[in-house]
């Protein structure tokens, strides 16, 4: 019974301009004086730990001249990953300044092994020539930097979707990513949900309930325009399921390491349960439709069935004609009105919260969505009652999705009461379905008569 997929919805997000950002209050920041004396006591000290490194150099001990070069140039980088970022903020600088992540490749670590070697041999030896190749090898990670936040800067993502999304149903979706800026091109740029690193590595990750959880890529965009990617998207579970960012990540122009840019992103969507309809659904259907048709004997205007004579039947529904024809009394049956009525009730009560509990469970929702979704094409009137929701009786169009969307967020109850299947005959005529994990003997007789009962142990 596939689903039918009206409009689309669209979900916009784009990535924050540095301009839109906030600058710190303009009270006294303590921790950034803290900070400062902290940078300055760190450069102070490294400062002499270079001067220790020429000294020993020039009297011969290369070893420790090494270390002292070596921890000069760690503490160096220590105050510059941990605190110029954060002194930077309270400057001018903090418009220019967005949350930039980075991780290092192998290139990249490789890259970074070769500028250490060659910055000790380059104090070890004075060479002006490992000087010069030093300053290369920092001006490329210095051009990497400017360039990959070029890349990513000015970059607009619209994400569309079906209106209507069901579990385990591959649905069409459209992802476009615009390139704002002027003069520039953008290259290689993954896009991919907040939770995954940069989508570089095929590694196996843990089930979650982004609405994107692929990558996806592209090599170039150029300036002032956009390009379009349709995915299949397919949610496994029903309930809600949340974007909370889209990662821009990229590791041009030398592949040394990946910088990524999240773009906040609040949306939403509910994922209703499956409608396909399983081996036991149609096992039980054919059960369902028979007793339903059962019930629906009784005085109408459309004929029914003809079937031979008792001695209860009224004389004015003999069939004289069938009679005739078989030598045997005929009479015939008619069909109620409110025989397409039907009131699905379903009985979220279990008595236990445990693992084989949860899946019957869930085979529950997925069976009642299923006979939600078979009433709807069949264009019977349709109720659906639950703990703390029900719907009024109207056409199966009307009702569907109310009672998609309150199953795609039921869960289990915990409880004994039988208030639900009590106040059962109380909702109207009508053919009545209940599902329920309830003991066979406990429900009331009363029932029997106008009901199916689907027990959670059979689908």
């Amino acid at each position: 019974m596939p689903a039918k997929i009206p409009e689309a919805n669209i979900r916009l997000t784009r990535l924050p301009h540095p301009a839109t950002l906030r600058g710190q209050s303009r009270a006294t920041d303590w921790k950034g004086w803290q900070k400062f004396w902290q940078a300055l006591f760190g450069l102070s000290l490294a400062l002499l730990l270079a001067l220790e490194a020429t000294a020993l150099r020039e009297s011969g001990h290369f070893g420790l001249a090494a270390a002292s070069a070596l921890g000069a140039l760690v503490l160096t980088g220590v105050v510059a990953v941990h605190t110029v970022p954060y002194l930077a903020r309270g400057t001018a600088l903090s418009r220019l300044m967005v949350k930039i992540e980075y991780e290092l490749t192998r290139a990249g670590l490789v890259y970074l092994a070769v500028v250490v070697a060659i910055s000790l041999s380059a104090v070890n030896t004075g060479n002006n020539l490992l000087y010069v190749v030093l300053a290369s090898l920092l001006a490329g990670l210095l051009v990497s930097g400017v360039v990959s936040r070029l890349v990513l800067d000015g970059l607009e993502v619209e994400l569309i979707l079906p209106e209507h999304v069901f579990a385990r149903q591959p649905l069409p979706a459209r992802l476009t990513l615009r390139n704002r800026k002027r003069f520039l091109p953008t290259f290689a740029v993954m896009l991919s949900g907040s939770r995954s690193k940069h989508g570089w590595r095929r590694t196996p990750s843990k089930p979650n309930r982004e609405i994107l959880s692929e990558p996806v890529y592209w090599d170039y965009l150029p300036r002032h325009s956009s390009r379009v990617r349709h995915l299949e998207l397919t949610f496994p579970t029903r309930g809600r399921h949340a974007q909370q960012g889209l990662r821009l990540a990229t590791r041009f122009p030398f592949g040394l390491l990946v910088k990524a840019r999240v773009a906040p992103l609040e949306q939403e969507i509910l994922v209703l349960p499956p409608i396909q309809p399983t081996q036991e659904f149609y096992e039980i259907l054919p059960l369902v439709s028979g007793e339903m048709e059962s019930a629906a004997k009784g005085r109408g205007h459309d004929l029914y069935a003809i079937r031979n004579y008792q001695e209860t039947d009224p004389a004015r529904y003999v069939d004289w004609k069938a009679t005739a024809r078989a030598q045997q009394l005929k009479v015939r049956e008619f069909t109620r009105e409110d025989e397409r009525r039907v009131v699905l009730v379903f009985d979220a009560r279990v008595a236990g919260t445990g693992a084989a509990e949860q899946a019957r469970f869930e085979k529950a929702v997925n069976f009642c969505a299923c006979l939600a979704w078979h009433f709807y094409e069949i264009d019977a009137e349709l109720r659906f009652v639950t703990q703390g929701f029900e719907t009024r009786m109207a056409r199966a169009s009307e009702m569907i999705y109310p009672a998609l969307e309150c199953l795609a967020l039921v869960g289990p109850r915990a409880g004994t009461d039988g208030d639900l299947l009590a106040r059962i005959p109380s909702f109207g005529p009508g053919f009545h379905i209940i599902l329920t994990s309830q003991r066979r003997g406990s429900i009331p007789t009363a029932l029997w008569s106008t009901s199916y009962i689907v027990y959670f142990d059979s689908v």
